[in-house]
């Protein structure tokens, strides 16, 4: 694997340090660690946690009925199914 170019490190951790994204990670964060308590996921089993109505478009961060475990290859893949939220016309 290729190694990233200092100029895209840079750009990956101004990205990151912007306030907005850093709350995103935070609540996904928070999200995973509750699924991990409640026994609904496990560390290293290959799933992620979802907000069923996106943080995006206004979801609940913390609302356990907006949230659900879910594979990491579904989790990716709804985005093809939502091109309106997140197609070619979000830019």
């Amino acid at each position: 694997m290729p190694k990233s170019s200092p100029a895209k490190l840079a750009f990956q951790k101004a990205y990151n340090a912007k306030p907005e994204n850093v709350n995103k990670r935070e609540a996904n964060n928070r999200a995973r660690q509750a699924a991990i308590r409640s026994g609904k996921a496990k560390v290293g089993d290959n799933t992620q946690v979802d907000h069923i109505v996106p943080l995006d478009v206004g979801g609940a961060t913390d609302a356990k009925s907006n949230l659900r475990v879910i594979s990491r290859k579904e989790n990716a893949a709804w985005r093809g199914r939502q091109p309106k939220m997140y197609g070619d016309n979000k830019k």
